[in-house]
């Protein structure tokens, strides 16, 4: 059964790019057939720096379809939310070529893992938000989280957009790249742990363990 599984986070630099390969590895891993895909990529040209950042997770090379673009099909110049940077380029957003790019992985993977720009609330078109196309397509999300101060609140704001709107929460990512102070990070995680089990029971709680780039 063919699956996409929206990666977006509480908020920007996060570590959503790192998650989505480090969940692309662990599916791969249970022998699901995986790839990613970066829905909107902003603030680069020419290339994707987050399909970078999935294949030194993957510690896999280029794909023909990395290469192509099919796993990147919007690319932007301005690092900032899409409809900023659509009207900086002068460009409009044609969510059709996404669709494009998940019937052409389709044909060799299972699931796609489609990372978002941003959080939830990041506009894509002026009166469009992220989470918007996330639930007009019916996709189950994988919400990353981190231990950074002020996490709790930026987590359960997601936590209450997500149940609000009926979306399928597969997973709450938590990573622990950003675990600086130990005291509120742990605190943070086991919070946040506790909170998904009592409130979202279906769904999984994932730690991230080392990446081990090479």
């Amino acid at each position: 059964m063919k699956d996409t599984i929206f990666v977006s986070g509480i908020g920007t630099n996060v570590g959503k790019s790192f998650a989505t390969g480090w969940l692309a590895n662990k599916l791969n891993s249970e022998g699901k057939n995986t790839i990613t895909l970066k829905m909107i990529q902003t603030g680069d040209d020419g290339y994707s720096e987050d399909i970078d950042i999935h294949r030194k997770v993957m510690n896999i090379p280029y794909i023909e379809e990395d290469k192509d673009f099919t796993t990147a099909p919007i690319i932007m110049t301005y690092p900032a939310s899409p409809h900023l940077a659509a009207r900086i380029d002068n460009v409009e957003i044609d969510l059709s070529r996404i669709k494009k790019s998940q019937e052409k992985l389709y044909q060799i993977y299972d699931i796609i893992l489609m990372e978002g720009a941003g959080g939830l609330m990041v506009p894509i078109q002026e009166d469009y938000l992220t989470i918007d196309y996330i639930k007009e397509n019916n996709l189950p999300l994988a919400l990353v989280v981190n231990g950074q101060l002020g996490s709790i609140n930026h987590a359960l704001l997601s936590l209450e957009a997500i149940k609000s709107r009926n979306i399928d929460l597969r997973y709450v990512i938590y990573n622990p790249f950003f675990d600086e102070d130990k005291i509120i990070a742990k605190e943070t995680q086991r919070y946040l742990e506790n909170f998904v089990h009592k409130r979202h029971k279906e769904t999984e709680f994932l730690l991230m363990d080392d990446l081990n780039l090479k």
